[in-house]
């Protein structure tokens, strides 16, 4: 009886041993998954930002169309073209709010990710989020004080404010 019991015990530390090793390629496997995911997402966002942008209109009197952009895009107006929040789409106006809600903490990346929707433990949704925040960053929505952490800009008024000297001498 005990060595069929000792049988019985090497054959499941054997499957053990088998499934660990196979536990081990499929997770490096879903790595590799999810970084061409990734890459896929930041390469289609980038493609629909192309397309509007080839759309666009050339801007030679310095007034944006009225024309909405209609359909799936998810395009970033540049901030000198956009007169309020609510011209973005609500995906970035709820990174918008939370970035304000922050306030001069700001808002990383991960933080982003939960507004959005997503899971704040998959890379790839997080570094989506942080591909969002960066997009808004170069259209001057928001700024990037320090680095991973989004602010609202400061305003023009509170700019000149803070340029001049100590004491209000000039």
């Amino acid at each position: 009886m005990r060595a069929v019991l000792e049988t019985r015990q090497k054959a499941a530390a054997a499957q053990v041993k088998h499934l660990e090793a196979e536990l081990e390629r499929v997770r490096a496997a879903l790595a590799d998954a999810e970084e061409v995911h990734r890459c896929r997402v930041i390469g289609l966002e980038q493609y629909l930002e192309a397309l509007a942008e080839e759309d666009a209109p050339a801007d030679v009197t310095g007034e944006m169309s009225q024309k909405k952009v209609v359909g799936p895009r998810r395009a970033v107006p540049h901030r000198r073209h956009a007169n309020e929040v609510t011209e973005l789409s609500p995906d970035y106006q709820s990174l918008m709010a939370a970035a304000a809600d922050a306030g001069d903490d700001g808002l990383g990346a991960r933080r982003a990710a939960v507004v959005l929707g997503w899971d704040s433990a998959s890379a790839s949704r997080v570094e989506g989020a942080r591909a969002r925040l960066k997009r808004l960053v170069e259209r001057g929505w928001l700024v990037e004080a320090k680095p991973g952490r989004f602010t609202l800009p400061v305003p023009p008024s509170q700019q000149d404010a803070e340029v001049g000297r100590p004491g209000g001498g000039s």
